[in-house]
């Protein structure tokens, strides 16, 4: 079973990117909340948290791409049928059900961390005092991290079988915990950083 650190080694070897290394980070902290709700491996959680995106930067065309050569790298390296699958159904164009809680929070919490992470850039405080209130709100203009799938977000949830506020509250208190490692503590650091 690989550790948390051979996970992370990994995902650094494959990417360089600092935005993309925080990504992970903040699905990492989510995967490791869920985990302990659902009392299941925190270790292989965190592990699946970071690996997802392994091969994103190199490979992003969703064609032929992404999550791909991951889920062989992975394979290649031994490591667990639920950590691959995990990655493979995060992928929805890939048709891979997600059949497992440790999946279904996966993809629950991925794009969620990212529409979280951006919510918290634009605010003085960052991800300090952040409610789901305010997620939801951002939630609905189009245009802010346009990028984001709203309906991947609440599908997520539903998916995973839990109140939309509660799962919101429960990524935000996450990530929070994490936040200056995340670069969301609100510093003039992180803002200038998230404008370039």
């Amino acid at each position: 079973m690989p550790t948390r650190e051979d996970a992370w080694t990994l995902f650094c070897e494959w990417t360089q990117s600092d935005s993309l290394r925080k990504h992970v980070l903040g699905v990492e902290a989510a995967m490791r909340a869920y985990a302990r709700r659902f009392g299941e491996d925190e270790e292989l959680w965190a592990v699946t948290g970071i690996v997802h995106d392994l091969d994103y930067e190199r490979y992003p065309d969703l064609e032929t791409g992404h999550p791909r050569h991951a889920i062989e790298e992975l394979r290649r390296l031994g490591y667990p049928d639920g950590v691959v699958d995990a990655v493979a159904g995060h992928a929805t164009f890939l048709n891979v059900p997600r059949e497992t809680t440790m999946a279904k929070t996966l993809f629950a919490v991925d794009e969620l961390s990212g529409f979280i992470a951006a919510c918290a850039l634009v605010r003085p405080t960052g991800i300090h005092g952040m409610t789901p209130k305010s997620v939801k709100k951002k939630l609905k203009q189009p245009s802010f991290a346009a990028a984001v799938s709203r309906d991947e977000v609440r599908e997520g949830a539903d998916e995973l079988g839990v109140d939309f506020d509660e799962h919101l509250a429960t990524v935000i208190a996450a990530m929070e915990e994490r936040a200056t490692e995340l670069g969301l503590d609100g510093s003039s650091d992180a803002a200038s950083a998230a404008t370039q």
